[in-house]
């Protein structure tokens, strides 16, 4: 059983899900989704091997992190840093072929693929703002 499990809010689950699918190569575990007055309140997302995150919209006023820096000076400008100040780090068997992907996807690229010592990583954004690292181990 996975010891840590990433919880991600976004304003549109159902989009979120089809656009992560698309972009990151995730899939939606089947009947996992969870849908109350039109959102989705729960979905879990197959990262790989098994490996899980969550995903929900949990009400009508939750702002993504994009839409929140649009009317947060301070969360735009701590946002200028291609960091990942909060997300979560995905390991991936071919970096080059995924962030191929995920810009086709329209995901914003924070970083190139850079060598570290962990193994070859780039840093994107997702539809709605978060952030994510994804690792091929050396």
């Amino acid at each position: 059983m996975q010891t840590v499990v990433p919880m991600l809010s976004y304003e549109d689950g159902a989009a979120a899900i089809d656009w992560l699918c698309r972009a990151f190569g995730f899939r939606e575990r089947e009947g996992s989704r969870r849908v109350d007055e039109g959102r989705v309140t729960h979905a879990e997302l197959d990262v790989g091997d098994g490996t899980v995150v969550f995903l929900a919209s949990p009400t009508p006023d939750y702002e993504s992190p994009r839409r929140h820096r649009e009317g947060c000076e301070a969360a735009k400008r701590w946002s200028q840093a291609p960091w990942v100040i909060d997300g979560v780090l995905v390991r991936v068997l071919d970096v080059d072929r995924h962030r191929r992907r995920s810009q086709d996807e329209g995901a914003e690229m924070l970083s190139e693929i850079e060598e570290t010592p962990f193994g070859r990583l780039y840093r994107a954004e997702d539809v709605e703002g978060h952030r994510w690292m994804f690792l091929e181990p050396t």
